[in-house]
């Protein structure tokens, strides 16, 4: 009765641990038969290869030695002679494995101590794996917990099948979480570690406010209405972009709610942090007047190489203020939904500039061309903004201006490309004082006054261009506490290029230097068309 006893229990203990820790009851009954095999060989001997069975249905244990058939026996204790093996087993061969029954032993208090640490372990690592594996899919979705402790700002979620954390810096400003709180999150990372899974929460991730809206409004739940962008302030205030698959549905009215019920639950779980709801749109004129709410636009001008836009508003009414929103934070919002940069001007300060422009113009043309300001005035208004677009353009179009004839347009344009070309005499000159060497100038995409920039700034050969960043030619802009930008100068500063042109240069420098081939070039291009043929 003893023997069933032991064995009811063995299957019991395994019951109950893996119901305990939601691991599976096999990798409980195989952590029980390592810790009694370990137990055996401190008793067997250390190199004996013993082995333990636990019948999962009737919870009998069988202990084993496990011995290799060699031809020369070296070691005693797990190798046995071919000639022997056969003697128990006719058909045995050299690399074959022969198990041999071992009697039952009764385990010492060390021996027992020493099981239940390798089950411990065994079971913690099963644990451990069990929550990585059940975590590692759910990055993106909402949980909810309750708050087990505080350390050092950062609050350690209790979720049931597993721990998480919340950073301090995920946490919405003046939040503050006591034990025993319930809490709801985002979960934006799950990393395998150490110590076991790490499971990062988060409350101030834009997305987390997606998927409250998306628990919130059913449409957005089936899919009728589609959140496409999202900007935050965490605490204080948000921008959503959202748009409607059906027609028939206002997505705006959607995220509302009667009365705003369906809003008003998301501030409130935000700790009452203002929401804009914004119809987006493909125009990404459109979207940003939208996204300068409750600001009024006059006029968007939009330079698509830089991702820029130049939003001009009236002079009246504070518009600027309500554009520009307290400490720049109604721009920034939009401007990290929208994904562009965004220049705020008034009515008033946008005439002055092109007034300054046009007279700038007129005096370039004056100075370079030699001719008087009506000539000059009129060159500029017809939207002409350098010499080299005058030497460039069809003389057909520049006779065509009201006072020009034929022969006037090809007088200017002579004496525009008499300018270039001496301007073109200097600038080599400057280049070659500078010590930047010719096989510059034959990197695709280098300009002549590229050349003099990259000599003033210590780029003077094809390897010194290779080993540029983007940001060392164009220059980069640091976000600093409070939202104010920080712009850093590029050896490129004051010319007109763009990061894909300067990391397009840089790429054919390290071609020409040797560092990389044509086909490495090609090889990302072909990833990123196969990557948009690909079904959404």
């Amino acid at each position: 009765m003893a023997v069933s006893a032991n064995r009811l229990e063995l299957l019991q203990i395994a019951d109950a641990v893996a119901r305990e820790k939601s691991i599976d009851r096999g990798i409980v009954i195989a952590a029980m038969e390592d810790a009694i095999a370990k137990a055996a060989r401190a008793r067997y001997g250390s190199e004996t290869d013993v082995h333990a069975e636990i019948d999962p249905k009737k919870g009998e244990l069988r202990l084993s030695r496990h011995m290799l058939v060699v031809e020369t026996v070296e070691n005693h204790s797990n190798q046995i002679s071919l000639v022997d093996a056969q003697r128990a087993n006719p058909g045995a061969q050299v690399g074959d494995t022969i198990a041999d029954t071992l009697p039952p032993l009764e385990y010492g208090r060390i021996a027992a101590q020493s099981a239940k640490q390798v089950i411990v372990q065994k079971v913690r690592e099963a644990e451990r794996d069990r929550q990585y594996q059940e975590f590692k899919d759910r990055i993106g979705d909402i949980v909810n917990g309750v708050v087990k402790r505080v350390e050092y700002g950062s609050v350690i979620v209790d979720l049931g099948r597993g721990e998480a954390i919340i950073r301090r810096d995920e946490m919405l400003p003046r939040e503050v979480f006591r034990n025993g709180d319930r809490v709801r999150a985002y979960i934006f990372d799950v990393r395998r570690e150490t110590r076991g899974p790490q499971i990062f929460l988060s409350r101030t991730h834009p997305q987390f406010m997606a998927k409250l809206f998306a628990q919130e409004v059913p449409e957005i739940y089936d899919g009728i209405v589609e959140i496409k962008a999202v900007a935050r302030d965490p605490g204080s205030r948000a921008k959503i972009g959202v748009i409607s698959r059906d027609s028939s549905v206002d997505p705006v009215g959607a995220c509302v709610g009667m009365r705003g019920s369906r809003v008003q639950a998301v501030v409130n779980e935000l700790q009452g942090e203002k929401i804009d709801i914004i119809p987006w749109s493909p125009d990404i004129a459109t979207f940003v007047v939208n996204a300068l709410a409750p600001a009024e636009v006059s006029k968007v001008v939009i330079d698509e190489d830089r991702e820029r836009i130049e939003v001009v508003v009236p002079d009246t009414n504070n518009q600027l203020s309500l554009a520009i929103g307290r400490r720049g934070q109604n721009v920034r919002l939009a401007s990290q939904l929208t994904g562009w940069d965004i220049d705020i001007l008034t009515e008033q300060e946008e005439s002055e500039r092109r007034q300054a422009d046009f007279e700038n113009s007129t005096r370039v043309f004056m100075e370079s061309l030699n001719v008087d300001e009506v000539v000059g005035q009129l060159l500029a208004s017809e939207g002409f903004t350098s010499v080299e677009e005058l030497a460039m353009v069809d003389l057909k179009e520049l006779a065509g201006i009201e006072g020009f004839d034929e022969e006037t347009a090809e007088e200017l344009q002579n004496r525009a490309r008499e300018y270039l070309e001496q301007q073109e005499a200097e600038i080599e000159a400057k280049r070659k004082e500078l010590g930047v060497e010719d096989a510059v100038k034959d990197v695709p995409g280098v300009t002549s006054k590229m050349l003099v920039k990259f000599g003033e700034n210590d780029i003077k050969t094809v390897d010194d261009l290779a080993g540029c960043a983007t940001d060392d030619l164009v220059g980069w802009t640091e976000r600093k506490e409070g939202g104010e930008q920080t712009k850093f100068a590029g050896a490129l500063d004051g010319l007109d290029i763009s990061r894909d042109d300067a990391e397009a240069m840089i790429m054919q420098a390290r071609v020409k230097a040797g560092w990389i081939t044509e086909a490495d070039l090609a090889k990302p291009a072909e990833e990123a068309e196969a990557a948009e043929d690909q079904p959404a």
